[in-house]
């Protein structure tokens, strides 16, 4: 494991590990900590680049040194959780080193982000207005994605203020991690592979989530039938947010399964 890598670690049992999403750090995970702890040893990950984890000056910032910065900060094994961009950096790991994974959990991620006339997401034009607004005033277009990502929750507004409060508690990332993190939800596509993942993989999705539709679940279960979809009723981009109680009874027995 490498130092430079923020983590907090809560409870015992069989390694958890759970990675944020774009712009924010490992507070994202403040209402699911408890119930998540109970379940095994949990570690919360501030990913290299964000919040207390600075990006070490040797690695060029792209999606190759994220994951290999990340690897090396895990347990010898684990149950990975990822969210959002975190999901696709999980995804990555457990295709290149499925011996290290005890299972995968990917929550309203994608293989693949933007929309294109045969897949469901991210309207392309959305990502470059972020990219180019960032080093304008990234504080506000972090603050904007935010509320994107809250879109549809019942207690949106609700949602996004305590995720502020979140994000600012740490340092945040800089516009150049930010930037190479845009284009990483731009351009970096796992689908081809994904029919080669050797780890048991449960996807969970927000019924209202405005980034990733919820029908990426069906384009996923063709790729990959062994896969198990749960779909959030009444959540969008951050269902351990909008329904902590959902997720948890969602993951519980998906963990306990795969249990070493």
């Amino acid at each position: 494991m490498v130092a430079s890598v923020w983590r907090a670690v809560r409870g015992t049992g069989t390694d958890i590990v759970v990675l944020h999403g774009w712009g924010l750090n490992a507070n994202i995970w403040t209402p699911v900590i408890t119930p998540l702890a109970q379940l095994g040893t949990l570690h919360r990950l501030d990913l290299p680049g964000y919040g207390e984890s600075p990006w070490p000056d040797n690695h060029p910032v792209d999606f190759n040194s994220l994951c290999e910065l990340t690897l090396a900060a895990l347990p010898e094994r684990c149950h990975l959780i990822g969210w959002s961009l975190g999901g696709l950096v999980a995804t990555e790991l457990a295709l290149r080193h499925p011996e290290r994974f005890h299972s995968l959990t990917t929550v309203a991620s994608s293989p693949f982000f933007p929309a294109q006339a045969d897949w469901p997401g991210i309207e392309p034009h959305v990502l470059n207005t972020f990219a180019k607004q960032l080093s304008k005033d990234f504080k506000r277009t972090v603050e904007r994605f935010l509320a994107l990502q809250s879109m549809g929750s019942p207690h949106a507004r609700d949602d996004v203020k305590q995720i502020k409060e979140w994000l600012f508690a740490k340092p945040m990332a800089s516009v150049e991690v930010l930037d190479a993190g845009l284009d990483m939800l731009a351009t970096v596509d796992l689908r081809e592979r994904l029919a080669g993942l050797e780890v048991p993989l449960l996807r969970i999705y927000g019924k209202l989530d405005a980034l990733v539709p919820t029908t990426v679940a069906e384009k996923v279960s063709a790729i990959l039938p062994s896969s198990i979809a749960h779909i959030a009723p009444k959540c969008s981009h951050a269902p351990f947010i909008s329904d902590p109680q959902g997720f948890i009874a969602a993951i519980t027995p998906f963990l306990r399964q795969h249990k070493p």
